[in-house]
């Protein structure tokens, strides 16, 4: 079961991590999976499912904002900016989202598996 307490800090993390520290991706996935697991306290599939509920929610709202500046941001660039040019890109861009989503949801879950365990031996 979802717990929507630990998605949202989870989230919130994998935007920060998307936004600021792009260089070092990775690593902040892995660190976020583990934290978002480690909150949800249910044990490794508990802890898989949400963080990668968290890595995929973060994903997805990643790329509305990124279609809100390309939209209002690029209009300023002529034909190629705008909406007509996130057009014709469309479907190189609607491929990086899925490829992004499937990465984050795969590393954020499987360290939030290990964070799950961790949480759930504590408690016992």
């Amino acid at each position: 079961m979802t717990k929507w307490k630990a998605v949202i800090i989870g989230f919130i993390l994998a935007i920060m991590v998307q936004a600021f520290f792009s260089h070092y991706e990775f690593i902040g996935l892995l660190i976020v999976g583990f934290i978002t697991g480690y909150i949800a306290h249910s044990g490794a599939l508990g802890g898989l499912w949400n963080a990668a509920v968290a890595g995929a929610l973060g994903t997805i709202i990643s790329a509305i904002l990124f279609i809100i500046t390309a939209t209002i941001g690029g209009s300023f660039f002529g034909i190629f900016g705008g909406l007509t040019g996130f057009t014709i890109s469309g479907l190189s861009g609607l491929g990086a989202v899925i490829g992004e989503l499937i990465y984050y949801a795969i590393v954020m879950g499987i360290t939030g598996a290990v964070g799950g365990i961790m949480a759930s031996k504590k408690e016992n």
